[in-house]
């Protein structure tokens, strides 16, 4: 992206800090910019993490979050919003809130609620939270599969149930559920797109991973492609194909890899 070109779009992300820079605030900035489109933030909390790790997690105070938020929406004409880790359900409750002021807008809701570590990054009884105010606001809902199991109450053991389970998300009330399929097991990837007008399937071969930030980078993307007008099916479409390039040519920094989102064309490319 040319650095001195003006911002097409502006989108906020609100969610958690990772200093290791493969994920979180740092990861959706990255994404955004990669787009063309002007990234803001409202941080809901720190934490101490590398390449492979997390050790440790500080949540901000819920004033101190609500204050980045409406210093960032009284100012600035926000395209889309995109929410990560939000760590309890005060700051959960907090944004869904935020959420039903700013329906005009399309918000990606990325429910964040453990590490690949294997860290708790959203209080237990913030799930409920999560899946009762937050998603009925979602344009697009982006869980992975232990994430879409914590808020369906049941397991998904099969790829063929991600159909399934991507559409009972739905009626959860997202408009929108792109189920990331990348926890199954089996020679492909497939990643479940499911709106009011059917399902789309995307597959990609498995490759072994070494690093975090995935989820975080392809749900920034999805609303940076929003952030530009996109409708939903068109963004995810977008977002997949710049994802596919990043994972294609991740950055070895530390032990792990960094995902470097490429930019597109205000069209999106071929999924």
């Amino acid at each position: 992206m040319d650095t001195n070109a003006r911002p097409r779009a502006l989108a906020l992300t609100i969610a958690g800090s990772d200093s290791g820079g493969g994920a979180g605030i740092q990861a959706d900035l990255r994404s955004f910019a990669s787009q063309g489109v002007f990234g803001l933030t409202a941080i809901t909390a720190v934490t101490a993490q590398n390449s492979r790790a997390v050790t440790a997690v500080q949540v901000l105070p819920l004033h101190m979050v609500r204050a980045q938020i409406e210093a960032v929406i009284s100012d600035f004409r926000v395209n889309a919003i995109k929410t990560g880790m939000l760590g309890t359900r005060a700051i959960v409750r907090l944004v869904a809130r935020q959420a039903a002021l700013l329906n005009d807008r399309p918000w990606v809701v990325d429910p964040v609620m453990i590490a690949s570590s294997g860290a708790a990054l959203l209080q237990a009884d913030a799930q409920r939270s999560v899946r009762d105010l937050l998603l009925p606001h979602a344009h697009v809902l982006t869980p992975n599969v232990p994430e879409a199991q914590a808020l369906l109450g049941r397991n998904i053991p099969r790829q063929r149930d991600l159909e399934r389970a991507a559409d009972d998300l739905r009626q959860l009330g997202p408009k929108a559920v792109l189920l990331k399929g990348g926890h199954m097991t089996g020679r492909e990837v497939i990643d479940v797109y499911c709106d009011a007008e059917g399902v789309t399937l995307y597959r990609t071969p498995r490759r072994k991973l070494r690093g975090h930030g995935t989820g975080c980078t392809l749900a920034s993307l999805v609303a940076a492609r929003l952030a530009l007008g996109e409708t939903s099916g068109v963004a995810v479409a977008a977002a997949i194909a710049a994802f596919r390039l990043a994972l294609a040519h991740g950055v070895t920094l530390g032990m792990g890899e960094v995902w470097v989102p490429y930019p597109l064309g205000p069209q999106p490319l071929a999924a």
